[in-house]
């Protein structure tokens, strides 16, 4: 249990806190709203829909003040270097941005869908009054303006009425772009069609103006002399209003627009953040090299004035020739330690084809006379492996192109290896990667194979460790190379390397005991970038190999997030 507190107790402490705090303030508007005598006459009018409203509206508020923070990446870069001289799972926590802002914006979806709902009934409700009780309509016909009931025409209908209205208007543009918004984020969308939900996520501009607005009409009217005019012991003497002297007739005011007041800070942050982006995106970038990999793969070496990044960090790219607003993420694959940053691209998409092409990718051998095309460069910003270090054991697992972060991290181990002078915890690394297509392993070969040859050439035989696994795309010539898996080949027939290449799936309820088993006592710290899926289980076996308490071996799961 209390490993599970390690691995999720954070993260879920977060959560509830989160969610109490709308619980709360839901709770307390509703509340607010039903007994205050101010909205007597208005609750009259429409009953508990304003109570619903107006507590979504407060919930609403709360969380698109949130919404910005998680994407604040050089605020998180800044926070993540804090907490790590701390507070090791504080910085943890900041790997699951993108999580809480998925989060964030699940909850405004509900608190919209409860807003939209709840006026739908007021307006009803509004046009009804002039036909209902002789309390409601006598209220409704007051000749006071502004008057509590804002719909004036009585032969109208509710959707004339609410594109008359500020407040309409702008909810609906807020709602069409959060329903595009959201709709666009699928991971499906994201990864087939990153440009789709790259230009609808910028429709946020559209979506913030839209609610700063929204309250502006003041359509939701208070009442502002109930100390002259009580209105519990009033209503139902209508016919007397501004005759008696205790019943003067009651005067009404619209409600001050409030979001602004919320989101103001975040925006700002946010807008700071953007003009950071901006200053960074302007520094000149030199592409030093172009290498072409097989598989689709080119990788681009690149030099930038004062660039420092750790490893595992990311960055994003933009061409200009291609478009000025289109930013891409991609892993460093380079080690801190060498004299330029690199990043290995897949020409998957239109994109990184047009990249590749102005890159001159197709054209051989890369040529210092060839006019590299202009490159901009905003980061780098941190992700989960940057802690890979501050583990006795690193178990590094990856699917397909997710091993792109790892390059850099085995390239920096080995480099802090060689530097006699250099001390770190680290004392083991596992890499485990799952690879679909056995073409996969060609661009990462080179690497792999050169630290296998300069440890054997220095003696080193308990510092890495590595495993392949093909899982499918056989055909009979992959037959016949499982058939010469054996102990007796000195390298791999697949891959060159020395470690044989595994057929299948890896066999986690294997190599975790194995782990435990050879590693008893010490803290693993577990890093995965690939698929879903897989996150999941291996998220749920570190939970679990981590309840031994005659081992003491403990797993702590970080995952990449981009």
């Amino acid at each position: 249990m209390g490993d599970w507190l390690i691995n999720e107790g954070p993260r879920w402490l977060i959560l509830g806190v989160w969610i109490i705090i709308n619980i709360g303030l839901f709770a307390g508007t509703f509340v607010q709203y039903k007994h205050n005598d101010s909205f007597f006459y208005l609750r009259l009018l429409v009953g508990d829909a304003l109570c619903w409203a107006r507590a979504s509206a407060a919930c609403l508020n709360l969380n698109c003040m949130l919404l910005l923070l998680p994407v604040c990446r050089n605020l998180l870069s800044f926070i993540r270097g804090a907490c790590a001289r701390c507070s090791h799972t504080a910085s943890r926590q900041l790997d699951k941005n993108l999580t809480f802002h998925r989060y964030i914006a699940y909850m405004i979806c509900l608190h919209t869908a409860i807003h939209i709902v709840a006026h739908c009934f007021d307006f009803e409700r509004l046009l009804a009054a002039y036909h209902g009780s002789k309390s409601a309509q006598a209220i409704s016909n007051l000749p006071t303006t502004p008057n509590v009931n804002p719909i004036r025409d009585t032969n109208t209908d509710t959707t004339r009425e609410l594109f008359k209205t500020v407040a309409g208007i702008s909810g609906v543009v807020a709602t069409l772009a959060l329903i595009l918004i959201v709709s666009s984020s699928t991971d499906i969308i994201r990864r087939s069609y990153f440009e789709v939900f790259w230009f609808t996520h910028q429709l946020f501009v559209l979506f913030y103006l839209a609610i700063i607005v929204h309250g502006v009409q003041g359509i939701i009217r208070h009442q502002i002399n109930t100390l002259q005019h009580n209105p519990e012991k009033c209503y139902l003497n209508y016919d007397k209003w501004g005759s008696d002297a205790s019943c003067p007739i009651p005067q009404f005011a619209g409600q001050s627009a409030k979001t602004w007041q919320w989101i103001l800070a975040p925006f700002v942050l946010y807008i700071i953040e953007r003009g950071l982006r901006f200053f960074h995106s302007m520094q000149k970038v030199v592409i030093t090299k172009v290498v072409k990999h097989p598989s689709n793969v080119f990788e681009l070496q690149l030099k930038k004035s004062g660039f420092s990044a750790e490893p595992g960090q990311y960055v994003f790219l933009q061409c200009p020739s291609i478009s000025q607003l289109e930013w891409h993420p991609f892993t460093l694959t380079s080690s801190p330690d060498e004299d330029y940053f690199s990043v290995h691209v897949r020409q998957v998409g239109d994109w990184t084809k047009a990249l590749g092409k102005a890159c001159h990718v197709d054209e051989g051998e890369f040529q210092q006379a060839w006019k590299m095309p202009k490159i901009a460069v905003d980061g780098p910003f941190g992700t989960a492996t940057e802690d890979f270090l501050h583990y006795e054991v690193s178990v590094l697992v990856a699917g397909g192109i997710g091993v792109t972060p790892f390059a850099s991290a085995l390239k920096h181990i080995w480099y802090k290896y060689q530097d006699v002078n250099s001390e770190f915890v680290l004392k083991k690394v596992y890499l485990y990667w799952i690879c679909a297509d056995m073409h996969a392993f060609e661009w990462f070969q080179d690497l792999l194979m050169s630290m296998e040859t300069q440890m054997q050439q220095k003696g080193i035989k308990n510092l890495f460790f590595y495993n392949i696994y093909l899982t499918r795309g056989w055909d009979p010539n992959h037959a016949k190379n499982i058939m010469m898996h054996d102990e007796a080949d000195k390298v791999d027939p697949v891959t060159g390397l020395q470690q044989k290449t595994h057929y299948g799936r890896p066999q986690w309820d294997v190599i975790f005991p194995s782990l435990v088993q050879h590693n008893p006592g010490v803290k693993i710290g577990l890093f995965f970038c690939g698929p879903k899926g897989l996150s999941t289980e291996l998220h749920k076996l570190c939970n679990r190999y981590s309840q031994s308490e005659s081992t003491g071996t403990k797993f702590v799961y970080n995952k990449e997030n981009f």
